[in-house]
């Protein structure tokens, strides 16, 4: 199966490099996107530009699709199960939930001379980080994009309820399947309230599990892909 992937804040196509080699082992063809504005060298991309991109790559794939959201990028692979419910063929949000409609999309850090730079690892301690060594935090703080506020301040779109009967697996790092399973019934997390069909994979890491434990998260991927 043809599986996109869409990291989070920050990030472009390459956090998924220890993953991608992992799920062609187990018989997929990874699709990593590298998002306008994250990677591509467009300071003027928009949150429409990337929901754009995303729907694009469904459209371009070989039959229905998995789509994976990591953190923020839950609420692109949301928007598309949206967009395109008869091409998702079920969606993955690695440790995120996906905000409704006419949420901002990420109101969590306020744009900087029109960016959203990444803001260091002090916001992220704790078990966000915890399984990160030191060399791998400089790592990734070194390639993190500053994502422009024409992005970040977009407002979410949702039109088409057949969203709610694409299967959904929420993949819990920094916080267990339990602990989401609290927030769903304490009404929490909304847009998934009405979910036909939603599962839980938990998974032993840190918040960036594409970069601490990419095996697993291969096996879960493709755990999602056989229905």
């Amino acid at each position: 199966m043809d599986i996109v992937l869409i990291a989070g804040m920050w990030l472009d196509g390459s956090a998924w490099n220890d993953v991608v080699p992992e799920l062609e082992k187990l018989g997929h063809r990874p699709i990593a996107l590298t998002l306008p504005g994250q990677g591509d060298g467009n300071a003027a991309a928009t949150y429409a530009d990337q929901v754009a991109a995303v729907v694009a790559a469904i459209d371009a794939a070989d039959g229905p699709a998995l789509v994976v959201g990591h953190s923020a990028a839950c609420t692109l692979a949301w928007v598309a199960a949206d967009a395109r419910p008869e091409k998702v063929a079920h969606v993955a949000l690695v440790g995120g939930m996906p905000n409704q409609d006419g949420d901002k999309y990420f109101g969590f850090f306020e744009p900087v001379d029109e960016v959203v730079p990444f803001p260091g690892w002090e916001p992220f301690e704790g078990p966000d980080s915890d399984d990160m060594s030191a060399e791998l935090k400089a790592t990734v703080a070194a390639g993190a994009i500053a994502v422009p506020a024409a992005v970040t301040q977009g407002v979410v779109g949702l039109t088409d309820e057949q969203r709610y009967d694409v299967p959904v697996t929420m993949v819990c790092p920094e916080f267990t399947p339990a602990d989401a399973k609290e927030w769903l019934e304490a009404g929490d997390i909304p847009s998934l309230t009405k979910a036909t069909r939603l599962d839980y994979a938990d998974i032993d890491s840190g918040h960036w599990p594409m970069f601490t434990k990419p095996v697993e998260l291969a096996r879960i991927l493709a755990d999602c892909t056989e229905g």
